[in-house]
């Protein structure tokens, strides 16, 4: 008989004692769980697994300490390190997978600079999504805004970064996976020319797409370990710096400009060595360099503006990256079935049952697209962007990114991604508490350029960047130039002779002398053929505050939310439109579109 058998278990005193051990246990169990649920905060919820690889030896003095010394790094857990199954975001990967045989080679070139690694980082299952969502094993904490997503699919590097938990992370990029984590969590973001970093060791996603990319805090570190993943000189010519900025892209971010490229422009006066920047619509030069995207623009579009290439140009990004994802992984799909998340498995639906008609052309695109970037560029330019257009989700939104959201995001995403060029996400601070962030892009090969420019820039733009956070809005220097009837009937005569820029100029006369909703919808007309969206959309908007039943000031306004990809505000304009003029057919025909691309 036990001793326990041998208690008067009706004595009292026994249950006392019994009940104080099993609340005992429970206190345990509850400090053991607020114990991990505050371990898990601390990190953010950033890494999938803890690992830690120590730097190889510091040469002895008086040589100097190596260039990365004292630093720590996570990797995207789709890079091998030796003796660790290579989890690639998806526990049904990780089960049917062995351990690394080898360290992936970018990890052991860190190892060897003298950083040490703390840890493999959540990603996207398979690398495939921007949200940074994984039902598998959660969701990165956003540090900047923790009800929101961190994007990804290099979400637990940027997390990591962007919380302080090491000095900088390693991430891949297909279609925008470092560019898009780096603008939500406010860190810089670098995805190197295509293959000119070793992507020996690390699980591909599209081959022709894949770059394996960075983050940091820190410009210098940026730098720094460009250096020595690109292997790149540590002194190189000086080059006159030549910026091109992109108005029609930078018409899809709502960030005021005074927050974006004219903090850009402002320190490229400031600065030596740095050529008074150029306008460029990107869509239309890539319009007309870029002649194989012309099989892939919808023949219904009525844009002419360049967007609708860019729009093609990211569904051939999209075509590309399907085919091969499909190549690399169907068999091992087919064969274990895995469990996936909703938006992970209508991305490999589509993969697995894409069929492009002609692989050669997509491959033809991007080979154009590499030349004319080149040609646009050269070696001593960079192209200015908005990383991203739209601010991130709130977390578990049903919806998802919309058509538009998604249309915005990737005409931005797939010039880099589809030319194989360079790309710096840079943080410009904060607009409405949402991080900004702007980019630069330079053409192939020519990462060191980039990387010594932003180095060289950066102090510069956040003092200017934070002068112009506090300073008073700018008055709008597009729309202050018009005159009255006689002007009008001028603007009219320019605009029919395709001379929209005097055009332009003669309606904004008319409008000095004359607050007339028909002048404001008259220069809208024609900022439209100038690709001038927002201009467009804003007289519109004036037009209609002044005369609410404006049939032509709707229709154009929607015409311009529709370019800049606001589908549902375009719906909007152009149902009040047909509410006004039922048998209006340009707008049945422009709802009819509207409501597939939103759907």
């Amino acid at each position: 008989m036990t001793k326990l058998s041998k208690l008067n278990v009706s004595n009292p005193k026994v249950w006392v004692v019994i009940g104080v051990g099993v609340a005992g246990i429970l206190i345990l169990a509850e400090v053991h769980r607020r114990r991990s649920k505050k371990s898990m905060k601390e990190d953010y919820g950033a890494f999938v697994e803890r690992v830690e690889l120590l730097p190889f030896p510091q040469p002895p003095l008086p040589a100097a300490p190596l260039s990365l010394s004292a630093l720590t790094f996570a990797i995207k857990d789709n890079i091998d390190v030796k003796e660790y199954v290579t989890g690639f975001g998806s526990p049904e990967w990780k089960r049917t997978h062995e351990v690394a045989t080898k360290t992936a080679m970018v990890v052991t070139a860190l190892l060897k600079n003298g950083s040490t690694c703390v840890g493999k980082t959540i990603m996207d299952e398979f690398g495939l999504g921007v949200a940074g969502e994984n039902v598998h094993y959660g969701t990165p904490t956003n540090p900047k805004l923790p009800s929101h997503i961190p994007g990804g699919s290099s979400s637990g590097s940027a997390v990591a970064v962007a919380a302080e938990l090491v000095d900088f992370a390693l991430g891949t990029d297909t279609t925008g996976c470092i560019r898009v984590p780096a603008a939500f969590c406010g860190v810089f973001g670098f995805r190197p020319s295509h293959g000119s970093v070793s992507t020996i060791g690390v699980l591909p996603v599209s081959q022709s797409l894949d770059s394996i990319g960075w983050l940091a805090r820190d410009p210098s570190v940026l730098h720094r370990v460009g250096h020595v993943l690109l292997q790149l000189p540590s002194v190189e010519p000086k080059k006159t710096r030549c910026f091109v900025i992109a108005d029609d892209l930078s018409q899809l971010c709502k960030v005021p400009k005074q927050k974006t490229v004219y903090v850009v422009t402002k320190v490229i006066e400031k600065l030596s060595g740095y050529q008074k920047p150029k306008h460029l619509n990107l869509g239309q030069y890539i319009a007309s360099n870029v002649p194989s995207l012309k099989c892939f623009i919808e023949q219904s579009t009525i844009q002419q503006n360049g967007m609708s290439t860019l729009r093609a140009l990211s569904s051939v990004m999209f075509l590309l990256q399907r085919y091969e994802f499909k190549t690399n992984y169907e068999e091992w799909m087919n064969a274990v079935k895995p469990r996936l998340g909703s938006q992970v498995s209508n991305h490999i639906a589509a993969a697995v049952t894409s069929a492009p008609e002609n692989i050669k052309v997509l491959y033809k695109v991007r080979t154009e697209m590499r030349v004319a970037m080149q040609n646009l560029l050269k070696n001593d330019g960079i192209l200015v962007l908005p990383t991203i257009a739209d601010p991130p989700l709130k977390l578990k939104s049903r919806k998802g990114l919309s058509a538009e959201v998604h249309d915005r995001a990737f005409v931005l995403l797939g010039i880099a991604s589809m030319s194989g060029c360079c790309q710096a996400a840079i943080p410009f601070g904060e607009h409405n508490n949402y991080p900004i962030s702007l980019s630069f892009i330079a053409s192939h090969g020519t990462d060191k350029f980039l990387l010594d420019t932003v180095l060289d820039m950066h102090s510069s733009l956040q003092e200017e960047a934070s002068i112009q956070s506090s300073a008073s809005p700018l008055p709008d220097t597009n729309g202050s130039i018009d005159a009255s009837a006689l002007l009008k009937e001028k603007g009219n005569a320019a605009y029919k002779g395709k001379q929209w820029n005097k055009a332009v100029s003669y309606y904004t006369e008319a409008i000095k002398l004359n607050d007339n909703a028909t002048y404001y919808c008259n220069r809208a007309a024609a900022y439209l053929e100038l690709g001038c969206f927002q201009q467009a959309e804003e007289d519109c908007t004036k037009a209609i505050s002044l005369d609410k039943k404006n049939v032509k000031a709707y229709m154009r306004r929607g015409t311009a939310r529709e370019s800049l990809l606001f589908y549902k505000e375009a719906l909007q304009d152009i149902r009040h439109a047909l509410v006004l003029e039922p048998q209006n057919k340009f707008a049945s025909v422009a709802e009819k579109r509207l409501r597939k691309l939103i759907s």
